[in-house]
């Protein structure tokens, strides 16, 4: 079968299956909490920065008391989320460039986002697809795993890999792909032990059983 009709197979099924509907996984109120509780969700899982955040962001209910917040105290609000010290720098620092440079606003254009403090492309995507809208794929470790499985991908480079589904997938099905894949990583195609036998992409899936 041709990439471009195994592609819309792929994305058929991804719909039957799974939500059609834009959904964000990390709890947040507005575009600053979003990127702040991206930021905390490298190397952390979605559920434990929901936890975290549920206090975080009582807290620390404005941009500016992150900007203002002492360093070793926010360490040890965010000490569950792993890599604190490094979380907290960039946050510090993140909340700081968007009140100076961007007047308190967090910005839509990609090579904004990227310039701010622990940002790459990313969280730079999560914020321009959930905020924005702004037709955008994000490659998370789900995403890179399952893209590669089904053929879409033979690289382990995240931009590569960003550039390469943007050519293959439809622009109009970038952000839900990335909402889809989660799901179906979280539920049917995990990491340790993938349920290819219940997998209803077995048969479009180069990598089944692998």
């Amino acid at each position: 079968m041709a990439v471009s009709k195994r592609v819309e197979k792929i994305l058929e099924l991804l719909n039957e299956h799974y939500t059609t509907e834009y959904k964000c996984y990390l709890n947040h109120e507005n575009a600053w909490q979003l990127l702040i509780a991206t930021i905390l969700s490298a190397q952390c899982t979605d559920a434990r920065v929901n936890i975290v955040t549920a206090d975080l962001f009582k807290k620390y209910d404005s941009l500016d008391k992150f900007a203002n917040a002492d360093y070793e105290e926010l360490c040890r609000d965010i000490h569950s989320t792993g890599f604190y010290r490094n979380k907290a720098a960039n946050i510090i620092g993140c909340a700081k460039k968007i009140i100076e440079k961007h007047g308190g606003e967090v910005p839509s254009k990609l090579e904004d986002l990227i310039e701010l403090d622990g940002v790459g492309r990313k969280t730079a995507n999560v914020i321009r697809g959930n905020i924005f809208h702004e037709p955008s794929i994000v490659v998370d470790t789900h995403v890179k795993r399952i893209s590669n499985k089904l053929g879409l991908t033979k690289s382990d480079d995240p931009v590569k890999i960003e550039f390469e589904l943007m050519k293959k997938l439809p622009k109009e099905h970038w952000i839900l792909y990335n909402i889809q894949i989660i799901t179906h990583g979280r539920t049917i195609c995990t990491a340790r032990s993938p349920k290819c036998e219940e997998c209803f992409l077995r048969e479009h899936c180069p990598g089944r059983d692998k």
